[in-house]
């Protein structure tokens, strides 16, 4: 494993700039941004895309910082039923996979997507209980459009020998472990997890549990070190499913927060070694999304605790149970 970072938090800069700042504190690991939510400050698809003297630029530029692209990151949402929006996100989408191919980079990350509620709604609905019973029949019809077109994608990915590595986040189909197995069996094995505890620790939900559940059919494609806290003050009294901004920290029941800062490092060092109990040897890749701290000392931080938390070295030979 190395620590990596997603450079959305430095797009205000250069990529020769992050780049150069990145190597400079330790980052071994860079995903990119190229479409969607995250936009491209740093990948132009258009420019890289099928364009070999391009790529070979861009290789350069991560070689002379000892960098290499752990993944091409698209977020948005090809299953809206807003034709536009979704023949916007499907292209991006495939054209990440096609580009992450051409760089060697073979892992695109993005979300599940979430449809609309049935054929004639025009917003999606995240749905997130069975009653009353039009929500389950609600429920069914996303899951038929999802399955529908993520087969799809599976076939495209495959196609190109990519991973497509799905963010497990709320307001989206896929949002927990369970859902995103399903996902997983219902179209091929390319389709996995870029497994971002962050949205699971405010579900309640055992991250070394969920890693262990993935990591046993080897659905973790990436992974995505971010943390949550969880502010009991307010959660008490109004739950976690918070609308707050999440500008009124004071007000907000859990906050993303660097890492350590809602988890010990203690933690860190825990879901560390269960990503290598489960041969997951890839990035741990840090989205900065903290409101109490800046960019560059989020990231700073985030790299002092994983540093100490990574392995560097494979295991060695068990001679004491020999």
């Amino acid at each position: 494993m190395d620590v990596g970072v997603l450079t959305v938090p430095l797009g205000g800069e250069s990529l020769e700039d992050a780049l150069a700042y990145l190597s400079d504190i330790g980052v071994g690991a860079v995903e990119l941004a190229c479409g969607g939510y995250p936009g491209e400050a740093h990948i132009d698809r258009s420019h890289y895309l099928d364009d070999e003297d391009a790529q070979a630029e861009l290789q350069a530029l991560l070689d002379e910082h000892d960098l290499r692209v752990s993944a091409l990151a698209t977020h948005n949402n090809p299953l809206h039923p807003d034709e536009e929006t979704a023949a916007e996100a499907d292209t991006e989408l495939r054209e990440a996979i096609e580009l992450s191919a051409q760089l060697g980079a073979d892992v695109v990350t993005c979300f599940s997507g979430l449809p609309a509620g049935g054929p004639n709604d025009e917003v999606p609905n995240w749905i997130t209980a069975p009653w009353p019973t039009e929500h389950a029949d609600a429920h069914e019809y996303q899951w038929d459009v999802a399955v529908e077109y993520w087969t799809d994608i599976a076939e495209h990915a495959d196609d190109h020998g990519v991973d497509v590595a799905i963010e497990m986040h709320p307001n989206m189909l896929v949002y927990e472990p369970t859902g995103m197995a399903k996902l997983r069996e219902a179209t091929n094995e390319r389709i996995g997890a870029n497994f971002d505890p962050s949205h699971l620790y405010w579900q309640g939900i055992d991250v070394t549990k969920a890693i262990r559940f993935l990591g046993e059919e080897d659905a973790i494609h990436h992974f995505h070190a971010k943390d949550t806290k969880v502010y009991d003050a307010n959660a008490d009294l109004k739950g976690v499913l918070d609308t707050d901004a999440y500008t009124e920290e004071v007000d907000r029941s859990w906050l993303f927060r660097s890492v350590g800062y809602g988890h010990g490092e203690e933690h860190w060092k825990d879901v560390v070694s269960t990503l290598r109990m489960v041969d997951y040897d890839g990035a741990l890749s840090i989205e900065h999304e903290d409101s109490l701290t800046s960019s560059r000392e989020g990231l700073e931080k985030a790299v002092d605790v994983l540093q100490r938390a990574v392995f560097e070295t494979q295991p060695g030979d068990a001679y004491w149970a020999e």
